[in-house]
């Protein structure tokens, strides 16, 4: 992985930058002239995996977060509170973000009455019920939660959630603790990895050549296919007893639940996004984060963008279709090619923050080491010659492998910083 190009990178938004940096000049020379200082926060630090990810014993010791070595434990071992979350790998985001709710929290999941039956979903399914990673949390015991690809999308949907009390169309509130009442402060900071927040040109094609499936089966075959489970028993869908593997998938791509909304190919999409980014704004009082990825170079005899000699085999040619692809929208109006650039999975220009919902953009800026940091705008942490599977330890060298190691420390001791 080769470290960050510097780019000064950054998305200014109207009055609302304005007024942040009026604001944080404001808190600056408050800061300087009356000695305030921060007092720094302990909180537990949850990671949450994209498309097609699993937990962390799912794989046998080949992890979603470090591959070959133990993302999680060695952050531990820094000192650093953190927790895996596993959660539905082809779900819907909503699901998902349910899903890690009563991961962190513990319980029984309940997706909900009214979009259980508009789903047709099994609302509270039998096989998920957990103690909690950490049943302390509220608003006085918040978290720091880090998605990579979908997991960012995700995180942000349990925050839409936990803020957001849940109607149906006749105003009857959910009655369950997630959706039924207003849950502010649960959570200091949302941090996106190689995050597809307007989505990717991609997501069409994912019901039938689905990313680093070849992965998944390789190792499967070494470590035993019964690890692996794409966790879909709200759908009533389970692996059968001694059925193979690929007899399973199968079974999994043809269900007809990839023809609704409740889904990752419309939640990855760019329409998808382009919704889902028009109610799940920023929140004020929380901090983001996103980190960038790419690993294309521009072919300037056809305009498209192509692998770099560095990009993971298995995925370049998902690479090469997102380098020439345009994706369209429901009002006929279609993506260009500043989206061909690409990290093997996600395009760079939809990693950096939510801008494609109909109420405006999320302010977003680039991150600068020391300077006073505002809640409520994403701060570019960087942009990376990296593609999707080697930033998170996916087939990596020695030298890749403690790059990501100093990477992810320097961001947990960024998140440890900010004020209570």
């Amino acid at each position: 992985m080769v470290g960050i190009t510097n780019k000064d990178y950054s998305i200014k938004i109207g009055s609302q930058i304005i007024l942040n940096r009026i604001i944080n000049i404001f808190l600056l020379l408050s800061f300087q002239i009356f000695g305030f200082v921060y007092a720094q926060n302990k909180h537990p630090i949850i990671l949450v995996h994209g498309f097609m990810g699993w937990g962390r014993e799912e794989m046998g010791s080949y992890r979603y977060w470090g591959g070959k070595f133990d993302l999680e434990q060695y952050l531990i071992d820094e000192g650093y509170t953190v927790f895996t979350a596993s959660v539905g790998p082809v779900s819907s985001n909503w699901d998902r973000a349910v899903e890690l709710y009563y991961q962190i929290k513990g319980g029984q999941v309940d997706y909900g009455r009214t979009h259980s039956e508009l789903f047709g979903l099994v609302r509270k399914p039998e096989g998920k019920k957990y103690a909690g990673l950490y049943p302390e949390w509220d608003n006085e015991h918040p978290v720091h939660l880090i998605g990579h690809s979908l997991g960012g999308q995700t995180v942000r949907m349990l925050e839409y959630l936990l803020r957001s009390t849940i109607v149906d169309s006749s105003g009857i509130e959910e009655k369950n603790e997630l959706m039924g009442r207003s849950n502010l402060g649960w959570i200091k900071s949302i941090t996106s990895i190689s995050t597809p927040h307007n989505g990717t040109t991609l997501s069409d094609i994912v019901t039938t050549a689905i990313p680093f499936l070849q992965d998944f089966i390789a190792v499967a075959a070494v470590v035993g296919n019964s690890f692996y489970s794409f966790d879909l028993e709200h759908w009533g869908f389970k692996r059968s007893k001694d059925e193979s593997w690929s007899n399973y998938f199968r079974r999994m791509r043809e269900h007809p639940a990839w023809g609704t909304k409740n889904i990752v190919a419309w939640d990855a999409s760019v329409e998808g996004a382009r919704q889902m980014n028009t109610f799940c704004i920023a929140n004020q009082d929380i901090y983001y984060f996103s980190f960038v990825t790419s690993s294309t170079v521009l072919d300037s005899s056809s305009g498209r963008h192509i692998p770099d000699e560095n990009m993971t085999f298995i995925i370049r040619a998902h690479s090469r279709l997102i380098g020439m692809k345009k994706a369209f929208y429901s009002d006929g109006s279609s993506t260009d090619s500043t989206w061909f650039e690409n990290d093997g999975i996600v395009s760079k220009i939809s990693m950096y923050g939510p801008t494609t919902g109909t109420n405006g953009p999320d302010p977003i800026a680039t991150y600068h080491e020391n300077e006073l940091l505002i809640p409520g705008q994403w701060y570019v942490i960087g942009e990376y010659r990296s593609d999707h599977r080697k930033f998170i330890g996916h087939g990596v060298t020695p030298n890749e492998q403690a790059s990501i190691k100093e990477l992810f420390s320097d961001h947990m001791s960024l998140l440890w910083t900010l004020p209570e």
